[in-house]
């Protein structure tokens, strides 16, 4: 029987400096691109007005039974569109299916507590 034996080529890589910039470069572009969107997502925030933007001031209160976010929409803001009231509180409190539980604790935009 007859074996046959591979050897690799004995070369070694080499980074020149200009290499080694764009590898740093590379590795760092990722936190570069996510600080960039949490910047301009901030900015953009704020100048909208969202009641999700730093700034705005809320009070908590407490679902009651049977109560649902349309039916505290129409009692905070009889006066207000209840979709938005709805999708503003949605947004507020982060209800990503737009529900919430009996005893659960809920954030609401005092623009509309403070209507007469």
């Amino acid at each position: 029987m007859s074996s046959i034996t591979l050897t690799a080529p004995a070369t070694r890589l080499r980074l020149t400096a200009r290499g080694r910039r764009v590898v740093a470069f590379l590795v760092a572009l990722p936190v570069i691109v996510a600080l960039s969107i949490a910047v301009i997502g901030g900015g953009a925030a704020l100048a909208s007005g969202d009641a999700s933007a730093p700034g705005r001031t809320f009070a908590e209160i407490t679902v009651m039974n049977g109560e649902t976010l349309w039916s505290i929409a129409e009692d905070i803001a009889p006066e207000a569109d209840p979709r938005d009231v709805v999708a503003q509180i949605a947004r507020l409190n982060a209800l990503e299916g737009g529900s919430v539980s009996a005893g659960e604790r809920i954030a609401i935009p005092t623009e509309y507590l403070a209507a007469p």
